[in-house]
């Protein structure tokens, strides 16, 4: 559907849903993608209705390594 990467205006939760510059790097289900914002990587869904992608920067959080089993989970 969209051609990967993608960056545009999109609305950002942790800024109450204002619109700003981040970049769709993958999609990994349905209607569920991997975007980037700010320096951190995040979960973001595409909203048809409005045509915009939604990104969760406060919550959607995606971690780089999973921690080792002496590593405290943060």
């Amino acid at each position: 559907m969209f051609n990967l990467p993608i960056t545009e205006p999109m609305h950002i939760h942790s800024l109450d849903g204002e619109l700003r510059e981040a970049t769709i790097l993958e999609k990994i289900g349905d209607n569920r993608y991997v975007a980037e914002f700010d320096g951190l990587r995040c979960s973001a869904i595409f909203n048809p209705f409005v045509g915009r992608f939604y990104v969760d920067d406060k919550y959607g959080i995606i971690k780089d390594k999973t921690p080792g089993r002496d590593e405290p989970c943060r």
